[in-house]
């Protein structure tokens, strides 16, 4: 299975009572595992989670901590990009070349790497003086 079938599998599972605008995201580690996530919603926090956090947060849970690549699938006319938040998250455990692909359901894609998705990322190395 591809990360765009994983992706869009996963995308059906989406709880978006409010926007009704699924996205599912699938990302494969340097292992080669694959894991997804979907966006859900609730009434507290109607924006929700997104995908590519829930994937992430599938990718931490079984112990795994670096993203190869990535890809993320919504229903829209062009391809949608991950929110400022998930860039960090991104960006925390991808490397800066690491590939995203954004793509809609009707196949129009664009990949950028980590480093033009988050320029200027905030990482560790801005602690060392803590």
């Amino acid at each position: 299975m591809t990360l765009f079938d994983a992706a869009c599998a996963v995308r059906e599972n989406a709880y978006v009572p409010y926007s009704k605008f699924k996205v599912g995201a699938a990302l494969r580690t340097a292992s080669g595992q694959v894991f997804a996530g979907c966006n859900v919603e609730n009434v507290a926090y109607p924006e929700g989670t997104c995908a590519e956090a829930g994937a992430i947060a599938a990718m931490c849970a079984a112990g795994e901590r670096e993203i190869a690549e990535l890809v993320v699938v919504a229903d829209s006319p062009s391809p949608v990009p991950p929110c400022g938040g998930c860039r960090q998250k991104i960006a925390e455990f991808a490397g800066p070349e690491v590939i995203v692909t954004m793509m809609s359901l009707d196949g129009a894609s664009r990949a950028v790497r980590v480093a033009d998705l988050l320029p200027g990322a905030f990482g560790a190395g801005h602690m060392d003086r803590a």
